[in-house]
């Protein structure tokens, strides 16, 4: 039996995640320990704990850190409300939202400035959604999946538009937006795509190797929403099995019974080091024969936030 790994590329890291992660290092480098972080920085349990090893403190709420001290907020952006708490305790804050992210927030204060009723496509409770819903909470109606569509009212059907968390399945927002256009057949796009390059690229890569694989692995954490959806895009495209774990010591040896083709993934906040712990245990099981499989090449950077630029630069570092 031919044992083999297909390996997606583009796969792990994403400009965003790469952003927030030197945010926080690079911050702890000019400040020193503690510096506190608002939620976690990106959703990956190894990141986090390797962070907190360095001295950052992961906090649910502004009121956790003490007043006058530095925080950072996460990839996944705050509210106006949470810039506002952060305020009152005198913080000093640095803004590490995904620019992605940042940018369905002005899309979502522009259509509030219309007065739209803004339908946000979305997982309810995440902190990507909570952000940019707070953005214009009486503007904005959560859809989280097709159920309830038929019945949703707004104060005017003919003014009406749609947005969506970034790293949403493309398939799937596809679905729910044809669903909402059945329902307000004048309902108004976005701008521009809102889910970011990276979720896309990953899903595109995953749909080329799920046909040829007997198993999928992906790489990543149970809240990190851009996994879990290539857990469901590899089932949706004809891979056997697809298993979400966030270390290779979490594979169960029963999941390779009967496999000769395994594909690897990773989400957009997975380090590669993690991948290739995942590729040195399959090896040791015979899995020695990989393949990359590339969609794309991917050579998107982001700056770090500009307070935190500027203050690097006084200090000469």
């Amino acid at each position: 039996m031919s044992k083999r790994v297909l390996l997606a590329a583009p796969r792990g890291y994403c400009a965003g995640v790469d952003r927030a992660v030197q945010t926080v290092e690079k911050a702890l480098g000019l400040y020193g320990a503690p510096v506190y972080v608002r939620k976690q920085i990106v959703h990956n349990k190894h990141v986090v704990n390797s962070l907190e090893k360095k001295g950052a403190i992961f906090v649910e709420e502004n009121e956790e850190v003490p007043q006058g001290s530095i925080v950072i907020f996460s990839a996944h952006g705050v509210s106006p409300a949470v810039h506002a708490s952060a305020a009152v305790r005198n913080l000093k804050t640095i803004d590490a939202t995904c620019p992605l992210v940042t940018k369905v927030h002005n899309e979502v204060k522009r259509f509030a400035q219309e007065d739209l009723t803004i339908l946000l496509i979305g997982h309810k409770g995440h902190e990507e959604v909570e952000g940019t819903a707070g953005e214009a909470p009486d503007h904005v109606i959560l859809v989280d999946g097709l159920e309830g569509i038929e019945n949703l009212q707004v104060p005017d059907e003919n003014k009406v538009a749609w947005l969506s968390q970034t790293t949403l399945s493309v398939d799937e927002t596809l679905t729910t937006v044809a669903a909402l256009k059945k329902r307000f057949p004048n309902l108004m796009d976005p701008p521009s795509d809102d889910i970011c390059y990276a979720t896309q690229n990953r899903q595109v890569a995953i749909k080329q190797i799920a046909p040829k694989a007997d198993l999928v692995l992906v790489v990543g954490s149970k809240n990190s929403s851009n996994s879990v959806r290539l857990v469901e895009v590899a089932l949706e495209y004809g891979a056997r099995a697809s298993q979400l774990v966030d270390f290779a010591s979490e594979v169960d040896e029963k999941w390779l019974d009967g496999v000769e083709t395994i594909g690897v993934t990773s989400g957009a906040s997975v380090p590669e080091i993690l991948v290739k712990d995942l590729l040195d245990w399959l090896s040791e099981r015979g899995f020695n024969e990989v393949e990359v499989v590339t969609a794309m090449e991917e050579s998107l950077t982001f700056a770090i936030p500009q307070e935190l630029r500027r203050e690097l630069k006084v200090a000469g570092k």
